[in-house]
């Protein structure tokens, strides 16, 4: 069997692969612990569509200065985010601080 013809083969099978798959973007929000209920509004509702559409969605709340010291302020947040989406969208990475940063990570649902 000609080599080249092998390899031209399997780069064509690869490529209707590739055509076949689903590409998942992930969005982001940034929030922060000061952020007032009307931004967060708007936030969520732009959550809601981007988890309708299937991408997942990153919610990232940054502390500057000593709002550090207050975590439990981005935490209860981000649960009432999560809770807030629940009805599309489940939890794929609890709320987690990670430097100056608190991360949540949502999948939508099937």
């Amino acid at each position: 069997m000609d080599f080249g013809k092998f390899l031209y083969r399997q780069s064509k099978k690869e490529r209707e692969a590739r055509k076949s798959q689903k590409q998942v973007e992930v969005k982001e929000i940034r929030l922060r612990p000061k952020t007032t209920d009307h931004h967060l509004k708007f936030k969520v509702k732009n959550a809601r569509g981007w988890l309708e559409d299937g991408n997942k969605v990153k919610v990232r709340v940054r502390f500057r200065g000593r709002e550090i010291t207050y975590p439990e302020v981005a935490l209860e947040r981000l649960r009432n985010i999560a809770e807030e989406l629940s009805d599309v969208a489940s939890v794929e990475m609890a709320p987690k601080l990670d430097g100056r940063t608190m991360l949540m990570v949502l999948t939508p649902k099937k």
